[in-house]
């Protein structure tokens, strides 16, 4: 068991658990140490479940021994957002009047984990109901690469806990960027799927109808192993997509010769930090080395503020009824953020909200419709990590605003609008450090095509074995 293990790919560390040549036992006690020593400081986790991992270790190398391995999650630790209902285990949604709520049952991503024979560490941090801010009672994630940068919402925790080796996967939720802001802001894989891909069941709800569970993980290829665990049809969630799961993981190993990406430069370039356009631009010289074909499209140019404006009555809409046995009975119990976002969701009649998927299905149209000639569309995965202070993280208004400046809502509100897939992949350092990543936005059910384009560039890079200093 060497110190770097817990860097490992997934991938490798299966086929190593596969082999015998690693214990999920060593490995279980060597991550659970490891959160310990480092987590105290980066706060990823809001509970750490070290009887239940250490007892399905046990488990876990008992099968393998015998002959009975169940396939690459086997015996691998990973972890969960913490809105996803854990039999018996704390599941707060950040929410203060969720603080003691414990599920009798697990969420369909839960359960299936538990099948593929995962180790389950724990429960990570997120925002306050999965939105924007974070409730004043919960900590807030760290950066890893810095304690004044953002950590994003609302999957920070998940981000911190895979780009500082405190497990191999998580599960993210992504609203409105959750996923892939995360994903930017700690340097790591980020795979929003299509929705209805991967069960809503036993999850709790920002707003069901934007609402999608996706993995995080440093590789793409891992990201296609974990999605093709937890993805498919469920018959508990009526959202849940009936369209059978590719084999993803066999065909990152063609070629991508027969693919092509869309560019639209100022789709691009406009109020992105140059540092990362200059980094998607030697991206798309890589692509086009690997034998991608290039081709100049124009994406639907939103400002970030008007695509909020139309998102926003959508998500406090449906936020509002998914929160009524608590809200409006104990709004005090909640941040001044989220309470903003439920106040104005009770105020929107339901000719209001009619009007606002109106509004949705008709932008949803014209970027499917720019998306369609392509197999993916590079651009940035939503800005460029900043430094943030606690009081903006905890909600106060004036302060809030100026983080929502820095969402580039463009790169990832319209994918949540149209429940098509988008893959984050880091592609290089900005000269202080901090990562740059790019993003592959695809038609919907497109996971394949944006898996194998991520695959090959990785492959042709190194960024993914670059870690924080922890």
């Amino acid at each position: 068991m060497t110190d770097a293990i817990h860097y490992l790919p997934l991938a490798t560390c299966a086929s190593l658990l596969q082999a015998r040549e690693v214990s999920p036992l060593q490995l279980t006690e060597h991550m659970l140490a490891r959160i310990e020593s480092l987590d105290p400081r980066l706060k990823s986790y809001a509970t750490v479940m070290a009887d239940e991992a250490m007892a399905n270790a046990r488990q876990a190398e008992q099968e393998i021994e015998s002959g009975n391995y169940r396939g690459p999650l086997h015996g691998v630790p990973v972890a969960v957002k913490d809105l996803c209902f854990t039999a018996g285990v704390p599941t707060m949604g950040g929410l203060k009047v969720r603080r003691g709520f414990r599920p009798d049952f697990d969420a369909t991503v839960v359960q299936r984990l538990n099948d593929a024979g995962a180790i389950i560490l724990g429960k990570l941090n997120l925002t306050e109901g999965a939105l924007s801010a974070y409730n004043p009672d919960f900590p807030i994630p760290v950066n890893p690469w810095g304690e004044s940068l953002w950590a994003g919402v609302s999957s920070s925790g998940s981000g911190v806990a895979i780009a500082a080796g405190l497990c191999f996967a998580a599960i993210g939720t992504d609203t409105g960027g959750s996923i892939r802001y995360p994903a930017m802001a700690n340097g790591i894989v980020g795979l929003k799927p299509s929705y209805g891909r991967v069960s809503r069941h036993g999850v709790m709800e920002l707003a069901g109808s934007l609402d999608h569970v996706g993995p995080m993980t440093r590789t793409v290829e891992d990201a296609a192993i974990f999605f093709e665990t937890i993805a498919g049809p469920d018959p508990l969630d009526n959202s849940s997509s009936q369209a059978p799961i590719p084999d993803i993981s066999a065909a990152l190993h063609q070629g991508i010769e027969d693919l092509t990406i869309g560019v639209d430069w100022r789709y691009i370039e406009t109020g992105t930090d140059p540092g990362l356009v200059d980094a998607i631009r030697a991206a798309l010289d890589v692509f086009e080395e690997l034998g991608v074909r290039t081709i100049e499209l124009s994406m639907p140019h939103c400002d970030p503020m008007a695509l909020r404006d139309l998102w926003l009555p959508i998500t406090g809409y449906e936020a509002a009824r998914a929160h009524a046995d608590t809200f409006p009975a104990r709004a005090e119990e909640y941040g001044g953020y989220l309470r903003q976002v439920l106040e104005q969701g009770l105020e929107q009649s339901e000719e209001d909200y009619l009007a606002a998927l109106a509004r949705r299905e008709a932008f949803s149209r014209e970027f499917t419709a720019a998306l369609a000639p392509v197999d993916g569309v590079i651009c940035p995965a939503g800005g460029f990590v900043f430094e943030v202070d606690r009081q903006a993280q905890y909600g106060d208004t004036q302060a809030m605003r100026g983080v929502i400046q820095h969402f580039q809502g463009q790169f990832t509100i319209p994918a949540d609008l149209a429940g098509t897939p988008g893959l984050v992949v880091p592609c290089g350092f900005a000269p202080d450090g901090r990562p740059y990543t790019l993003q592959l936005l695809g038609s919907s059910l497109g996971e394949l095509e944006l898996c194998r384009l991520g695959h090959a560039y990785q492959c042709a890079t190194d960024w993914q074995l670059h870690h924080p200093p922890c």
